[in-house]
């Protein structure tokens, strides 16, 4: 039996997924997101899960699913757990559980077994192009997550979409119109869209980490105009072909 590296696990989640859901943070990630709220996932610390006790505790969630909760497994990055992963999927499934992955595509490379398992793919775009890519995530190279999205399209799961917007960065319209066509002609099975307003809820965590917030200059994403973006930018996707 697998043990994994788990920082906590929230009952009755409601914005992870379908449905109420149990969610379970998984430590460890590659990027250093600049506007990441919970810099203490970041790393991988000691594992304290085994793929029975996270099983348990699902499974005593479940008559609160009804038709469409499960479990959410987010982070940090669950794909760098991968082995204690596919385990735990395994085992929900036989219970018949609905498992959703909250990633940014950046694991360890092979996912086939994992998708397999899965139903839903929550996929954070942090940027479109490899130079604002970088500059939000720190990390050099878009190659990873675009071989998870490669993978991810083979396995026919369904997929939602979620975009962090920051002011300065996401919230004008060349970058609306680029995503659209992104997402159009990148990824498959889209099954929903979602914009999160960039919200600095995190600033206190870094702060007593000892950690520089990278983005102290920044204000709140202004939700009238996120969702004014929003309505933009589906035009824009549903009148693709």
């Amino acid at each position: 039996m697998l043990k994994g590296s788990i920082d906590s696990i929230e009952t009755f989640g409601l914005v992870d997924g379908p449905g109420i859901r149990t969610v379970v943070f998984l430590n460890g990630c590659k990027l250093r997101c600049k506007y990441c709220h919970n810099p203490e996932m970041w790393l991988k610390r000691e594992e304290n899960y085994s793929s029975l006790e996270i099983l348990n505790k699902v499974l005593r969630s479940k008559p609160y699913f009804k038709n469409n909760g499960g479990v959410t497994f987010s982070g940090g990055e669950p794909l760098l757990q991968i082995d204690f992963l596919i385990e735990t999927c395994k085992m929900l499934k036989n219970k018949e559980i609905h498992i959703a992955i909250d990633t940014a595509g950046v694991g360890l490379g092979d996912y086939k077994e994992l998708l397999q398992n899965v139903d839903l793919v929550i996929l954070d775009v942090k940027h479109i192009n490899p130079k604002g890519y970088y500059d939000i995530t720190r990390h050099k190279t878009m190659d990873e997550v675009h071989e998870f999205i490669r993978q991810m399209n083979e396995s026919n799961k369904d997929v939602w979409v979620r975009q962090v917007v920051v002011p300065g960065i996401h919230d004008n319209y060349e970058y609306m119109n680029d995503l659209a066509i992104y997402i159009k002609e990148k990824i498959k099975n889209v099954k929903k869209i979602e914009f999160l307003p960039f919200h600095r809820l995190g600033r206190e965590k870094y702060i007593g980490m000892g950690i520089p917030y990278p983005y102290d200059d920044k204000d709140d994403m202004n939700k009238e105009k996120c969702n004014e973006l929003y309505d933009y930018f589906i035009k824009k996707y549903t009148s693709l072909n």
